[in-house]
């Protein structure tokens, strides 16, 4: 059933690229901006793109989505998302489906805002953008707390960092990514993608599971509950990533002493 082999040396690997990927972002780029035009415009890019996010994850990628009312008592209030890295337009749009779309924002690589069109028009609406430099990383920090303290946001990680098509493993991923939640003081759920073989296509149908809520161990210390809710999480996922089924991308790893 595969279709495509990957051959890597470390789970930690960039293997899909893009022509952005050196795309750089001004130190003063503003995530929450002000003006009723881009208020306008922010309402209006996340309701055409929950409606195609609607049509491409339940028409297209299949998914379907289990776990979902352990969010329903957080619906106002924000909270952290924690996923695996698996598809290219899913990982950002399906969560739409998931959360409420109109206070939903995604980390992301900046090479994101390098895409044409959608890098200028759609990521900015929903984007928080990982910074390059000691001053961006402390913009980020700012806004990710403006995003869960005053727009009540439903934050979406994906630790891994890059991408790995229809991979059905967890990868590892640092303890330092739970920097938010921990400092925050600020629930946290694992959105596991998992694959399923279908019976009329190649393609695998899609399974997310929804688990939570796990909260940071106020008792310890920053960095011993970070590494707390990490093996929570990180265990969670690795649970609900058993229940993949099939392989339609297939990784080799290359020892790195040939």
């Amino acid at each position: 059933m595969s279709k495509k082999t990957y051959y890597y040396h470390s789970e930690s690997e960039e293997l899909v690229s893009s022509a952005q990927q050196d795309f750089q972002l001004p130190d003063d780029y503003q995530v929450f901006r002000k003006g009723a035009a881009w208020q306008f415009w922010n309402v209006l890019v996340r309701s055409l793109a929950c409606a195609f996010a609607w049509l491409y994850s339940r028409l297209f990628l299949l998914v379907k989505v289990k776990g979902k009312e352990k969010l329903r008592p957080f619906k106002k209030h924000g909270y952290f998302v924690y996923g695996n890295h698996t598809q290219m337009l899913g990982d950002p749009f399906t969560p739409m489906t998931i959360v409420n779309p109109y206070h939903y924002y995604a980390l992301a690589a900046q090479a994101n805002w390098g895409i044409p069109f959608l890098g200028k028009y759609v990521i900015p609406a929903a984007g928080l953008p990982v910074g390059k430099n000691i001053k961006q990383s402390i913009c980020l920090l700012k806004d990710v707390k403006y995003a869960y303290e005053e727009k009540q946001a439903a934050i979406v990680i994906y630790p891994e960092a890059h991408l790995w098509p229809y991979y059905t493993k967890i990868r590892p991923f640092p303890a330092t990514s739970f920097n938010f939640p921990v400092s925050l003081k600020a629930p946290a759920f694992a959105m596991t993608t998992t694959y399923q073989p279908c019976r009329w296509r190649k393609r695998p149908k899609i399974t997310v599971y929804i688990d939570g809520p796990f909260y940071p161990d106020e008792k310890l210390g920053k960095k011993a509950a970070q590494e707390k809710l990490h093996g929570e999480i990180a265990k969670s996922m690795r649970e609900r990533a058993k229940l993949s089924t099939c392989e339609y991308c297939s990784y080799v790893k290359i020892d790195s002493k040939n």
